[in-house]
């Protein structure tokens, strides 16, 4: 799954802990799903779209293949 976190957090001058802070998750949590390499359960999805006030299908699309 592809995804625009990093760009989103990054528009927002967002640090990673800050957004690990506001989704109530660790910045490691923020880092892997950036990455591609954690897919975000969909309460998580929800609550990140929330967080940028987005819905789910602005931030994540499936990987083309």
């Amino acid at each position: 799954m592809e995804n625009r976190v990093r760009t989103l957090r990054s528009d927002r001058n967002w640090t990673q802990v800050e957004l690990a802070e506001r989704l109530n998750v660790s910045r490691q949590t923020v880092l892997a799903i950036e990455k591609g390499k954690y897919d975000p359960s969909l309460p998580l999805a929800f609550a990140i779209a929330d967080a940028f006030g987005l819905k789910i299908e602005d931030i994540f699309e499936p990987t083309p293949q």
